[in-house]
């Protein structure tokens, strides 16, 4: 990883441990990984434990304290890893960052991801009825990115969220953004995901389409499936009804008689006539 503008060079500590389950013959295979980067953008300084790219716990540097990623799971035992320790390891990487930007400066290019955005509603939308917009950012990397929401071409500011980064073995970032919306017929959601630096955007679109209820297609499917059955049963009494016209119209046909057969006939009753 380098930087050819001198702006700096990412360095991320990365602990990846395998864990295994031998429940069947080919246990699945789950990774937990606390990943540690620094930069000179914001964030500076980013430490998040993850478990198969679903983040666990972000640690908070000026609270110095490990924060679950969902309020239901128990906090993190701080005597693994004092906040002490962390903030050491912290340091460190900050220090070899500056160390590794004058080395690499003009001599290595920067490492940059596209984002890759995709809106998804968190419920199954029903138009008129509350739900929430999901915005995932996927590649992501370095991981300062600002991620903002329009309706319609305006911004919403107003019950936006936004998750910290959470590391993926690809060692890029996935990040996650929650929009509470009530969709109508003819909204259109965009999604904006901005790079700093370079002020280059990715944006994707949403619009609420109008499902059709379950009931409905299950009629128009079972309508559809008769009508269908109904016309084979048609198909099949006509071919039926051809076959047997075709049967019986050959058995009527009477056989011709051979050619010989007929001309000796003729001859006799000529003998006869000229006899009498």
């Amino acid at each position: 990883m380098g930087a050819a503008d001198g702006s700096g060079v990412l360095v991320a500590g990365v602990l990846w441990v395998a864990l295994a389950a031998a429940v069947t013959e080919e246990p699945p295979v789950h990774t937990l990984a606390e990943v540690l980067f620094c930069q000179p953008a914001m964030p500076s300084l980013g430490l998040a434990l993850a478990f198969d790219d679903d983040q666990l716990f972000w640690f908070d540097f000026p609270g110095s304290r490990w924060t679950p990623r969902l309020p239901d799971l128990p906090p993190w035992p701080p005597a693994l890893e004092t906040p002490a320790e962390l903030l050491r390891d912290a340091t460190l990487c900050q220090d070899l960052r500056r160390a590794l930007t004058a080395l690499a400066t003009g001599v290595l290019p920067e490492s940059k991801g596209i984002p890759v955005a995709n809106i998804l509603p968190m419920r199954p939308l029903a138009l008129g009825e509350p739900n929430t917009l999901v915005c995932m950012v996927e590649n992501i990397f370095p991981p300062a990115v600002e991620i903002s929401w329009q309706l319609d071409g305006d911004p919403i500011t107003q019950g936006v969220t936004h998750t910290h980064y959470t590391p993926t073995a690809d060692l890029a970032f996935v990040r996650f953004s929650y929009l509470p919306v009530t969709p109508a017929a003819g909204d259109i959601y965009a999604c904006i995901v901005t790079r700093e630096g370079d002020n280059t955007s990715v944006i994707t679109y949403w619009v609420p389409q109008h499902s059709v209820p379950s009931e409905v297609l299950e009629t128009a499917l079972c309508g559809a499936a008769m009508a269908l059955g109904i016309l084979l049963a048609l198909l099949g009494i006509a071919m039926i009804l051809v076959a047997r016209r075709s049967t019986h119209g050959t058995a009527r046909t009477p056989r011709p008689a051979p050619l010989g057969a007929g001309v000796k006939m003729a001859a006799g009753c000529g003998g006869g006539g000229g006899g009498e």
